[in-house]
């Protein structure tokens, strides 16, 4: 167990989380105009590189996991930071397509490293299934990340265009995200063996445990494909919903509050409820707000927005504390690698796949998200909380 207090650890991977969302996963949001206009390509292809990326931190992810296990987080957010600093400086050096597409290589590598799911295995593996509070503090940090990244990066591109930007980003992970992340204390992960023996643990391997991986993932996948398509497509939805440019703009500011409103709620309230429970109520919030925004139309975007907000907020939190809760720490960074490697695929592709269907259908694009809503609600409800011997 580190002797370090909890609060500074939970304050030192939140703020590495930060800068490590904003310098990655809420970079081409600002910097891919200028990208495709200075490098002759368009917006789509320096978003499909990005997609590629995220495909490739899917892939990943039970490999970081499993290297998390045996080692400790530490020293994998460490080299995480690295991996940043390389895959930007490649980018702001980028002439062309070809070393543009391999910054994003190395970006998404970096990212199957050092975003959240390495996060929750590194405290997974210092606090065992006290983590669960732990994890709840670095997403109400790191929940800021679009509101810090996205005017850093905006900032940095106004004063030094989008390759100063690059370089600002990996300055910062150099000198503030990666010696904070060697701050973390080495300890490593509970022995798996002594953890097999605790009776609050799912046996490993069984055959119970690998229906509940599934429908877990399953859950996961769904609500990572609406998270990710909305997050791309929020304003237009509204729009196509019957509110206006402003409205819709003004409404969709009101996502992050939510999300992190949500978040103090499970660090408060809920936290005294199984993550099963909690994650129950985030998957229902969504289909209930598409069900009053079409049934209603333009003035129910706000309360749209919050359902949504709301349940995306306590999703983020359930996929660390969930699979810790079901079955328990010794495997927890292989296991949670492969539990969210749908969810991260679902998540590149929807932006692109649902906003064809938005092209096509409007505001009635919603009646997607809100059935996976449903069919993940239903996926929770077949999953019950392991039982002590």
């Amino acid at each position: 167990m580190s002797t370090r207090p909890r609060s500074l650890v939970v304050a030192t991977l939140g703020t590495t989380q930060t800068l490590s969302w904003g310098s990655s996963y809420y970079l081409p949001a600002i910097l891919a105009t200028p990208i495709a206009a200075e490098l002759g390509l368009s917006r789509a292809a320096v978003f499909g590189m990005f997609s590629g990326a995220l495909l490739l931190t899917a892939f990943l992810g039970p490999t970081a996991g499993r290297a998390i296990d045996k080692r400790g987080g530490r020293d994998v957010l460490a080299l995480s930071n690295l991996l940043f600093i390389a895959g930007l400086l490649l980018m702001a050096s980028a002439q062309g397509a070809v070393v543009l597409a391999l910054s994003w290589a190395i970006l998404g590598v970096a990212m199957a490293m050092g975003l959240y799911d390495a996060a929750f295995a590194t405290l997974a593996g210092l606090y065992g299934k006290e983590a669960r509070n732990a994890i709840t503090g670095i997403t109400l940090i790191a929940g800021f990340a679009s509101t810090v990244g996205w005017p850093t990066s905006a900032l940095m591109e106004a004063e030094f265009g989008w390759r100063g930007a690059c370089i600002g980003w990996a300055l910062l992970h150099l000198l503030v995200a990666m010696p904070l992340n060697l701050f973390l204390p080495r300890t490593p992960p509970p022995a798996p063996k002594a953890v097999a023996t605790r009776a609050d643990a799912t046996p490993p391997d069984s055959a119970s445990q690998r229906r509940a991986m599934v429908l877990l993932a399953f859950m996961l996948a769904a609500t990572g494909f609406t998270s990710s398509a909305l997050g791309a497509h929020l304003p237009t939805l509204l729009q196509a919903a019957g509110a206006t440019a402003g409205a819709a703009i003004a409404a969709s500011a009101l996502l992050g509050p939510a999300q992190v409103g949500a978040r103090i709620l499970e660090f408060g309230l809920l936290r005294r409820i199984h993550p099963l429970a909690s994650a129950r109520i985030a998957t229902a919030t969504h289909p209930i707000g598409v069900a009053v925004l079409l049934a209603l139309g333009a003035p129910a975007a706000v309360a749209f927005v919050l359902l949504h907000g709301a349940g995306n907020g306590l999703v983020t939190i359930a996929r660390g504390t969930l699979p810790l809760a079901l079955f328990g720490p010794a495997g927890y960074g292989h296991r949670q690698g492969l539990i969210t490697a749908p969810a991260r695929a679902t998540s590149a592709l929807a932006p692109f796949g649902f906003g064809l269907l938005v092209d096509w259908a409007g505001a009635d694009a919603l009646w997607l998200t809100a059935i996976l809503g449903v069919l993940a609600l239903m996926s929770l409800l077949m999953l019950q909380p392991p039982r002590p011997n």
